[in-house]
């Protein structure tokens, strides 16, 4: 699952716009920053880009956690101090989340995963060269919203399921050994490329821009990358 691979994207020989997205399922900016960029790409100046390719890259903010994942009130104590500090942070997080137009159930969390399998989801909806946006999406909002567990191999199956997927390959998929290697070295790639925050936009492997940034900013920047 490498960041940039050596095929090129094509769509009947028009020009590409490639969007490498680096982010975590479990990243509450990773959902807002894709609301902007879905914002940014309908602005009637976003009109002029080239075709669009939209690739999402495994980041764990949390790779230590067991495949079981831990308590939500332990990750906040240890991530936080406890979970009076933790509130005041994601209190500004669910003001950012509805100015984006998302309604974070942050408080409904109960079990903090590791994110490992999730990313491997993304990678084999991703296969070939298909758009993996959709199971982005769904666990994002499965995990923000519905407040889903997506650590289990289970859960990540009706979730493939409810895409359209294969839940029996998609299960298999993300237990697999191999798929659950790649995924850490993809992760490993990132950090080595200097990537230590999420969300992480590069825009045809010319334009980086980090963190959930608005959609004038990001309009900017995919204007830059498709620039001669």
């Amino acid at each position: 699952m490498p960041f940039f691979p050596g095929k090129k994207h094509c769509f009947m020989n028009s020009p590409t716009l490639t969007i490498d997205i680096v982010s975590d399922v479990v990243c509450p900016w990773c959902y807002i920053g894709k609301r902007k960029l879905e914002a940014a790409l309908a602005m009637p100046e976003a009109a002029d880009l080239p075709n669009v390719v939209i690739r999402w890259h495994p980041f764990q903010l949390n790779p230590d956690l067991p495949q079981q994942g831990i308590s939500r009130k332990q990750y906040l104590e240890d991530k936080f101090g406890g979970p009076q500090r933790a509130a005041e942070i994601y209190e500004r997080v669910r003001a950012a989340g509805r100015t984006a137009g998302l309604e974070l159930n942050i408080d409904g969390i109960t079990l903090q995963p590791n994110t490992l399998a999730a990313h491997a989801l993304i990678a084999f909806a991703q296969q070939g060269d298909a758009d993996g946006g959709d199971i982005k999406e769904r666990l994002l909002k499965a995990y923000f919203v519905e407040n889903r567990f997506i650590g289990s191999p289970d859960v990540l199956a009706e979730i493939a399921d409810e895409a359209g997927l294969n839940p029996d390959a998609a299960r298999s998929f993300v237990t697999d050994p191999d798929a659950l290697r790649a995924v850490s070295q993809a992760d490993a790639q990132a950090r080595s490329m200097g990537i230590n925050g999420v969300p992480f936009f590069i825009f045809n492997q010319k334009v980086a821009v980090s963190g959930a940034q608005d959609p004038a900013s990001l309009l900017a920047a995919m204007q830059q990358a498709v620039a001669p």
